[in-house]
């Protein structure tokens, strides 16, 4: 039996927090809560996750330099470093991945300098606004990209 494809869930900055920061903003549910959904979501759609947070920008990525080579995917949500981080992005282009970038918040009715993203031109599509939900979302886009690119590949 082969093995799911391996899917990164990159998470940045002050994201561990979720529960207890901004509650208005980002909600009551904590990233313990996020990981638990993408990992039942993933299992329903025949894919492995491998779910990580940091709040430095370097050790993100890392990761995506990683997923290179280990992750057939990458959902990521660069939390403040989405509006900031060339270096991200240059990872993220590097990867040649699929990536799904994603956002609890609707970045767009928050301030102005939250509206540009670093990430999106890496990104095939972008999840903003849906809470939790928008990485059950984004696994989906993505299983659907992976099958896509499978069936190419036959």
């Amino acid at each position: 039996m082969a093995k799911p494809p391996l899917v990164f869930v990159l998470n940045g900055p002050n994201l561990n927090m979720l529960g207890r920061r901004q509650p208005k903003v980002y909600g009551r549910a904590t990233l313990a809560d996020i990981e638990k959904l993408c990992r039942e979501r993933a299992a329903g759609l025949g894919l492995a996750v491998d779910f990580r947070q940091t709040n430095l920008e370097g050790e993100l990525v890392g990761w995506v330099q990683e997923a290179r080579k280990a992750a057939a995917g990458i959902v990521i949500n660069a939390g403040a470093y989405t509006h900031t981080s060339v270096a991200i992005l240059d990872a993220l282009l590097m990867a040649e991945k699929p990536v799904i970038e994603v956002h609890l918040s609707n970045v767009f009715r928050r301030e102005s300098f939250r509206h540009h993203s670093y990430v999106s031109p890496a990104a095939a599509g972008v999840i903003v606004g849906c809470g939790p939900l928008g990485y059950a979302l984004a696994l989906e886009a993505l299983a659907g990209q992976l099958r896509g690119a499978r069936k190419k590949a036959r």
